[in-house]
């Protein structure tokens, strides 16, 4: 079945490439391969404030640039989102772009009476991609993966996607060509099954 694929690349740095990039190149190269249709955002091409106060979150206008990131994922059937770790958690451009992109009237609608909300989201599945300096291991377990089950469960859990599948690729700077061929590899078959 084709689907419909966003890929989000998240990494803030605009002036090299990184395993991110790479990462998110064979993941779009296995799905494009596989006859999904695929488009790519790239955050730090992104221009947009921080948001600062809760009105303008709930009423605020989205850039015209974000609009359209909001449109493609009002489009895609699958939502991809790659990023480094930093710090624990995603970097502080992921977060403020989420922050604009996942806003009412969009993503989610109130509901009286219900603290939930209505998702409006539903229908989409997602997958979120991480690279990071420590052992993926060490993540998983001993800090219990934290900003990323919050990531899952309080952002693109609560406006609708499900499920939310996650691949966690630790001791980055050490890895060697044989072992990124294998990350490699393993992103154009998620890719091509858009999973």
């Amino acid at each position: 079945m084709t689907r419909c694929i966003l890929l989000l690349q998240g990494h803030p740095d605009p002036a090299a490439s990184h395993l991110c990039h790479a990462l998110a190149d064979h993941y779009i190269a296995g799905a494009q391969e596989a006859g999904h249709e695929v488009r790519q955002a790239v955050i730090t091409r992104l221009d947009f404030p921080l948001l600062r106060s809760a009105e303008d979150w709930k009423e605020g206008r989205v850039s015209e640039g974000l609009a359209a990131v909001q449109q493609d994922i009002a489009w895609c059937d699958h939502l991809a989102l790659v990023f480094p770790l930093w710090l624990g958690d995603m970097p502080a451009l992921v977060k403020g772009f989420l922050e604009q992109v996942m806003r009412p009237h969009f993503a989610f609608e109130y509901v009286e009476g219900n603290p939930l909300g209505r998702k409006g989201l539903k229908g989409r599945s997602a997958r979120v991609v991480v690279t990071m300096g420590m052992p993926a291991a060490i993540y998983r377990h001993i800090y219990r993966a934290h900003s990323i089950k919050a990531l899952e469960r309080n952002v693109l859990g609560f406006v609708g996607f499900s499920p939310v599948r996650e691949t966690l690729i630790g001791s980055v700077e050490s890895l060697n060509e044989k072992a990124a061929n294998k990350w490699f590899t393993r992103l154009e078959k998620l890719g091509s099954k858009a999973g």
